[in-house]
């Protein structure tokens, strides 16, 4: 199950690092090209520090990678944690989808079929 795949520490580090608006920004932004810290500082009317703290938080939950390279800190995106995610969540839709379907299988049974006795048992009571 993939669920069970993912420790729930890691599933929460991962999703609330995503429930920022600026870090999936920075996020689509280095999955489309790496960028230094400095860079990413540009892009946000926020300090470096704050830009610095949001990447972090990103690290933290792999999604990012940060390296040195001489004086500046490059920033990548981890693509094979976003897929992990991904693949939780589509997890997630196909308990909902099975649920969904077990309701509208209940829903379409006849109470006049054989094996729904007690569906009629119900109705004269």
């Amino acid at each position: 199950m993939v669920a069970q795949n993912m420790q729930d520490d890691e599933v929460d580090r991962i999703f609330q690092a995503l429930a920022d608006a600026t870090r999936r920004d920075i996020v689509v932004r280095v999955a489309q090209r790496e960028q230094s810290v400095t860079a990413l500082a540009a892009s946000y009317a926020m300090s470096f520090a704050a830009v610095q703290k949001h990447v972090a938080v990103l690290e933290r939950a792999s999604l990012v990678v940060k390296e040195r390279r001489g004086r500046e800190q490059i920033v990548h995106g981890n693509l094979e944690t976003v897929r992990r995610a991904a693949r939780l969540l589509e997890h997630y839709e196909e308990v909902w989808r099975f649920r969904a379907q077990s309701i509208s299988d209940i829903l379409r049974e006849d109470p006049n079929e054989p094996g729904n006795e007690q569906d009629r048992e119900g109705e004269k009571s």
